[in-house]
C-alpha cells in the first residue's frame, strides 16, 4: 500500500502563503542549495505525485522550463527534470489534458479513485496542494506530513489545511535542521486508514 505524504514549506504559524500565489516563492522563505537538495532527495524517493489543479498549474508553468534554463544551478535543473518525468496525477474537474507524464482524475468520486490509487501503489505518493491535502485528511487517507518550517511568523495568510479545525494526532518520524534556520519534521498521521478499510 502506498502512503500519501503532504510536503509543504510553512511558517512557524503554519501558513503556506501570505498572499495568494506566493506559496514556494514568498520573501519569508529561506530556500538555499542545502534545502533544495534535500527536497530533490525527497522527490527522488516518491513513487508518484498527486496534485490539485492550482498547485499543478504553478509547477507546470515553471519546472519544465527550469530544467533547460542555463542561468539556474544544477540542483534546480535536477528538480525540474524530476518533476517533468515523475508520474503524476492531476485531480481536477476542469482540466481535460495535461503533459509531463500526467494523468487526470476528477468527478464526484475523485477521493475514492485516490483511495484505490493508494491501495495499488508501492511507495510514497507526494501530495501537492492544500485543498487536496485537506480532502485526503478528511477522508482518513493522508498518511504523513513533511513540513519544512521557516523561521518566520506571518500572522495571516493561507493555512496548511483549508477549513479544517479538528485535532490531528501525529507521531514524529524524522527531523533535521538546515543552516538557514529551517527545520524539517516528518510526521505520521495517527488516524490514517489502512488500505483494507478504504
Amino acid at each position: 500500500m502506498g502512503r500519501f505524504v503532504y510536503a509543504m514549506q510553512v511558517s512557524l504559524d503554519l501558513r503556506i502563503e501570505q498572499v495568494p500565489g506566493d506559496a514556494g516563492a514568498g520573501e519569508w522563505l529561506r530556500v538555499d542549495e542545502e534545502l533544495h537538495r534535500a527536497a530533490n532527495a525527497q522527490m527522488r524517493a516518491l513513487a508518484l505525485m498527486v496534485h490539485g489543479r492550482v498547485y499543478y498549474e504553478v509547477m507546470e508553468e515553471y519546472w519544465p522550463r527550469a530544467s533547460e534554463d542555463a542561468s539556474l544551478p544544477d540542483y534546480m535543473h535536477e528538480y525540474g527534470e524530476m518533476w517533468t518525468a515523475k508520474p503524476k496525477v492531476l485531480v481536477s474537474r476542469t482540466r481535460r489534458s495535461a503533459a509531463h507524464n500526467t494523468r487526470i482524475i476528477g468527478g464526484d468520486d475523485a477521493i475514492e479513485q485516490l483511495a484505490a490509487l493508494r491501495a495499488e501503489t508501492d511507495g510514497s505518493i507526494g501530495v501537492g496542494g492544500a485543498t487536496l491535502a485537506t480532502q485526503l485528511l478528511r477522508a482518513g487517507l493522508l498518511d504523513e506530513l513533511l513540513l519544512f518550517t521557516h523561521p518566520a511568523i506571518l500572522g495571516f495568510g493561507r493555512p496548511l489545511f483549508d477549513d479544517y479545525d479538528l485535532p490531528i494526532d501525529l507521531d514524529l518520524l524524522e527531523q533535521r535542521t538546515f543552516e538557514q534556520g529551517v527545520t524539517m519534521h516528518r510526521y505520521a498521521v495517527r488516524d490514517a486508514k489502512e488500505a483494507s478499510s478504504c
